[in-house]
C-alpha cells in the first residue's frame, strides 16, 4: 500500500508537468482551430493574373463578398463570407465552386475550404493568413452551367 502510494505521488509531478507542457503548447499555437487559408511559402509566390476575362451580358449568379471586407485590413485569424445570390430560377452548383489564390503558379484553396463552401455561399469563421495584400478569386457556377467570378482584395496586419 505504502509503495503504491509513493508511485502515486511520483506521477503527479509528471501529470502536470503535462499539462503545463500542454498549456503552453496551446498558447504558442495562438490560432488552434483555425483554418490555413494561405500558408507563408503560398503569400511568398510572386504576384499571378486575375484570370479575369471580360465577358459578355450574363445571368450567371451574383457573389457578394461580406468579410473580408475589400480592400480593408484585417487581423488573423478573420471571418470569411461570401454570399452567392441564383438568378433566373438557377440553383448554385456547390460541387462547382473555385476558389483560386491568384499566385503564380495559381493555388487552388477549395478544398481547404469545402466545409464552408455551400449552395448560399463559403462561411469561415476563423481563416488564417500571413501579413501582406491577398488577392483571391472565386469562380461560381449555377445549374445552367454559367459561371462568374469575383476577386476579392485585402490586406492582413499583425
Amino acid at each position: 500500500m505504502l509503495s503504491r502510494m509513493a508511485e502515486r505521488s511520483r506521477s503527479v509531478p509528471r501529470i502536470l508537468l503535462s499539462i503545463a507542457a500542454l498549456v503552453a503548447g496551446l498558447a504558442l499555437c495562438g490560432t488552434a482551430g483555425a483554418l490555413t487559408l494561405i500558408t507563408e511559402d503560398e503569400a511568398r509566390l510572386p504576384p499571378g493574373s486575375s484570370g479575369m476575362s471580360r465577358g459578355g451580358i450574363t445571368l450567371g449568379p451574383g457573389i457578394m463578398v461580406v468579410t473580408p471586407v475589400p480592400d480593408k485590413t484585417v487581423k488573423a485569424p478573420f471571418a470569411m463570407k461570401v454570399t452567392f445570390q441564383p438568378h433566373g430560377g438557377s440553383k448554385i452548383d456547390a460541387s462547382r465552386v473555385k476558389v483560386i489564390y491568384l499566385k503564380s503558379p495559381a493555388v487552388d484553396l477549395t478544398t481547404r475550404l469545402k466545409a464552408g463552401i455551400t449552395a448560399a455561399g463559403i462561411n469561415v469563421t476563423d481563416a488564417t493568413a500571413p501579413p501582406g495584400t491577398h488577392d483571391i478569386k472565386i469562380d461560381v457556377t449555377d445549374d445552367a452551367g454559367r459561371t462568374k467570378s469575383a476577386v476579392v482584395s485585402f490586406t492582413v496586419v499583425q
